[in-house]
């Protein structure tokens, strides 16, 4: 079988990940990091696109690698309407999408798309993106809430809760991910929960909205009655709330820090307050197992766990002696989203899986009634 070659594009804040790939096998790879007053000189994420392109190519020249032989180019999505799961050719809607964070999330992950495609006009290749955030495959029970005309939606880490599954089920189940029942956790800088029924993850959380466990800067789930009263007792704004929901909730609002491995530190030292937040966050996130398990009726043929802080062995043995009664719990410390964008573009050249075309078509727009 065909080795092709692959480039790999996940931009972030500060830095653009980098990865080449052929076939399994990464041949390079590099976080390619960007000096925070030469971004804040551009009014929007677009125009920082050459910029980032030619950062890029420096470090590529540095490194002694050319691209003239990649089949195809894969940019991290973002900024797209909601969407069924899988591997989309990046198309002048896909594009126009991007620019313009369509669905309101403005992330630089929007650059994915933009700079896949500049790559792939320059060298005659593809550009596709694999399983961008926007992935909507709720089931119909999990989007009514309480208020009419209020339906939910998540956001997840998508692209890494389906590559672990696919995985786990290829490597160690011996089965393909549509014959499998997972609960998937992403636990890093955000904390993803959701159920995977049979190839479609069809409940999660909406963790850019605040939903799910505390995570290292979200707040998690609070009730609505508290926020509104913590909005009037400190006249915050709604923008102002929203910051606290997603940048500046969790470990930041407790004790003003974010990183995970300083507050167990901090727990390993005697300090209660750290430990209280430490397994608060791990019991909100067995919570949420648990609750994924009753959405797919206990038959779970596994609890996988991926992110950063899955490096932690006190995490992983808290959450295996608290869930592993619902199904075995597998632990992937770290992440696969560079390795899950080439391996999604390898399946389409293989014909394993088919080419999407993005409609930008909302993927659920209401029930009939």
């Amino acid at each position: 079988m065909k080795k092709y070659k692959v480039f790999a594009i996940n931009p972030g804040s500060t830095s653009t990940k980098i990865a080449l790939f052929e076939g399994d096998s990464c041949l390079f790879s590099k976080n390619v990091s960007h000096d925070a007053e030469e971004l804040e000189k551009y009014e929007n994420l677009s125009e920082q696109l050459p910029y980032r392109k030619k950062m890029i190519r420096e470090l590529l020249d540095e490194a002694g690698f050319g691209l003239s032989d990649v089949e195809v180019f894969v940019g991290r999505g973002g900024g797209l309407l909601a969407m069924e799961g899988g591997i989309y050719a990046v198309t002048d809607l896909v594009l126009d999408h991007a620019k313009t964070c369509a669905n309101g999330v403005i992330h630089p992950a929007t650059l994915g798309p933009q700079l896949a495609n500049e790559f792939a006009e320059e060298y005659g290749a593809e550009a596709m993106v694999v399983n961008p955030p926007d992935v909507d495959e709720l089931q119909d029970l999990a989007r009514m809430t309480g208020i009419k005309g209020v339906y939910r939606a998540i956001h997840l880490h998508a692209l890494n809760l389906k590559e672990t599954a696919i995985r786990h089920s290829d490597k160690v189940l011996h089965k393909k991910y549509e014959e499998c029942n997972y609960i998937v956790c992403h636990i890093g800088g955000g904390i993803s929960i959701s159920a995977h029924r049979a190839g479609k993850m069809v409940d999660g959380y909406d963790i850019v909205g605040g939903e799910g466990p505390m995570a290292p800067t979200r707040c998690g789930d609070i009730s609505v009655a508290s926020v509104l009263s913590y909005m009037a007792e400190n006249q915050l704004s709604p923008k102002e709330m929203k910051g606290l929901l997603t940048r500046k909730g969790g470990f930041v609002s407790h004790l003003g820090i974010s990183d995970a491995i300083e507050l167990t530190a901090r727990a390993a030292k005697g300090d209660k307050y750290a430990e209280m937040l430490w397994n608060t966050m791990i019991y909100q996130i067995e919570k949420g197992i648990g609750a994924m398990a009753a959405v797919l009726h206990g038959k779970v043929d596994g609890i996988l766990l991926g992110g950063g802080m899955v490096h932690s062995d006190d995490l992983v043995a808290q959450i295996r002696e608290s869930c592993s009664f619902i199904a075995p719990v597998t632990a992937y410390p770290g992440e696969f989203e560079m390795e899950a964008m080439a391996a999604g573009a390898v399946r389409v050249l293989n014909g394993e899986e088919k080419l999407k075309e993005y409609t930008g078509k909302l993927v659920w727009d209401g029930f009939d009634w």
